[in-house]
């Protein structure tokens, strides 16, 4: 199986007095565009998650349905609680643990420092953390069923290295 972690493309500035709940911030029309471009270009290297959990989180909504427009027909997104900063990792492995059955793919939207400390976790490296730019995606492979520590980082991207 495939998991590819992405951090939500750019957002509205923080602390913005139009989104007072940041919960409520969105995408700029720069990152949704930006983050397009990103998709389709992963798209035409074969990228192709079918699920795409998600924070509940509008920035991050609204990246996932960027990627799942990209990936086309029949891409499901479903916003998970345990992808919120400071989400339940073990709740969120189980879960995906049991897609998986049905899934090749699948995808996860979040935040930093969260996502980088998600793919930390299923690669193996303890307390370690990678650093994950707005909008960045990993890749990270799973011979077996998905365990902590169990990943292989296949590839790690960012807008600027797909020249986005």
């Amino acid at each position: 199986m495939d998991l590819y972690i992405i951090r939500h493309a750019w957002a509205g500035q923080y602390g913005d007095p139009a989104w007072p709940n940041d919960s409520d911030r969105p995408l700029t029309d720069e990152g949704r565009a930006r983050f397009a471009e990103m998709s389709k270009k992963l798209m035409e290297c074969g990228v192709g998650p079918r699920l795409i959990a998600t924070s509940p989180m509008v920035r991050c909504v609204q990246t996932a349905q960027v990627l799942a427009k990209a990936v086309g027909g029949g891409a499901e997104v479903v916003q998970r609680e345990e992808l919120l900063p400071g989400g339940d990792p073990e709740g969120l492995f189980v879960w995906t643990a049991k897609q998986a059955r049905h899934h090749d793919e699948i995808a996860w939207v979040g935040h930093a420092p969260d996502v980088g400390l998600l793919a930390a976790a299923v690669l193996g490296l303890g307390e370690g953390w990678l650093h994950f730019s707005k909008g960045a995606v990993a890749a990270i492979r799973f011979d077996d069923s998905l365990r902590s520590g169990r990943g292989e980082l296949r590839w790690l991207v960012t807008a600027k290295v797909l020249g986005c």
